[in-house]
């Protein structure tokens, strides 16, 4: 059985509709304000979670009925002992996520999201990170236990860069596949690099991590290979609705890229979409998809993901997927 290990964020969004985002300085009247359970390392759990359907850790069978490796997932995080945290506990559970990583603090609370979304689905974040802050390297060194069954972690950035970087430093360790999606973007210390396996990132993160616009898959290229002379073996440009570039530098330097193309669908919020891709692709891919198969199956959960208000209540459901890759045939 496999096992991806997350480590990342828990929060609790706040999320209200607006025609268009506001200027510094003015007041807009929004409408729909809602609470949803998020944060991207949560969002990615669950993702990868429901990609499971039925088969989670509970299950003892190595392989599920269409004979692909049965997978669990692990999740390092922390909440804060407030009603809402609690609330995102329980609910982590119940899409069969394992407890044993998820911390409460008693001090501080859970992380928060203020999220703004416009008329065309598109998002605006601002974050409080509360519990996350308490993801240092520290916190990580206490789990590290978890690790050593894991076949790959899954790591993004709402959460300490000192945490994601001990972890990082454990799973090649424990030869343990890493991957990151650095997302919100942020610098990153060369040391990180060779420690990755697969980097995610989106258009935006590209550009202000190698200081490259992708503007066409040319563009993509030259920044897949950035990425891969500062050590990382797999990348993944996640284009939107456009789909995803992967490029994979071979252990003889060869390197081999391709765009695999997403779903069109109506867009009603954004929110989550990445979280959903990543989430799926990597459970897929431990499940033993190829990476064209992984990348089609999380697409189909992505597009799925932005039909749909919310973030973790947007997430969909393995037979909800199987049915839109039915459909889409």
């Amino acid at each position: 059985m496999t096992k991806l290990l997350v480590l990342g964020s828990s929060n609790i969004d706040h999320v209200v509709q607006v025609p268009r985002f506001p200027q510094p300085g003015e007041t807009l009247a929004g409408s729909d304000y809602q609470v949803h359970f998020g944060g991207k390392g949560a969002n990615q759990a669950v993702a990868a979670a429901r990609a499971l359907g039925c088969v989670t850790h509970y299950d003892k069978n190595s392989h599920d009925k269409d004979g692909r490796n049965k997978g669990s997932v692990e999740f390092i995080t922390c909440l804060g002992s407030d009603p809402l945290g609690l609330q995102l506990k329980q609910a982590l559970i119940s899409d069969g996520i394992s407890a044993q990583g998820i911390s409460c603090s008693a001090e501080l609370p859970s992380g928060v999201a203020m999220i703004q979304v416009n008329a065309q689905g598109e998002n605006q974040i601002v974050l409080a990170a509360g519990a996350n802050a308490a993801l240092d390297s520290q916190h990580i060194k206490q789990h590290a236990g978890l690790f050593e069954s894991a076949s790959l972690l899954l790591m993004q950035l709402e959460t300490p860069l000192e945490g994601v970087v001990q972890a990082a430093a454990i799973a090649k360790a424990n030869q343990i596949a890493v991957a990151l999606n650095p997302a919100p973007a942020a610098e990153l210390p060369t040391s990180l690099y060779p420690l990755l396996d697969w980097i995610t990132p989106n258009q935006t993160e590209v550009e202000l991590l190698s200081g490259i616009a992708i503007i066409d898959q040319h563009s993509a290229d030259q920044a897949s290979r950035w990425f891969h002379q500062q050590g990382v073996t797999n990348v993944m440009i996640t284009l939107g609705a456009e789909g995803v570039w992967i490029s994979q530098q071979s252990s003889d330097q060869k390197i081999a890229g391709q765009k695999i193309a997403g779903f069109k669908v109506e867009v009603v919020d954004t929110v989550a979409a990445g979280d959903t891709f990543n989430g799926a692709f990597f459970i897929r891919l431990l499940q033993g998809d190829s990476i064209e198969a992984a990348a089609r199956f999380a697409h189909a959960a992505a597009a799925l993901c932005v039909s749909k208000a919310g973030a973790q209540s947007s997430i969909p459901k393995l037979t909800d997927v199987n049915e839109f890759l039915e459909s889409a045939k």
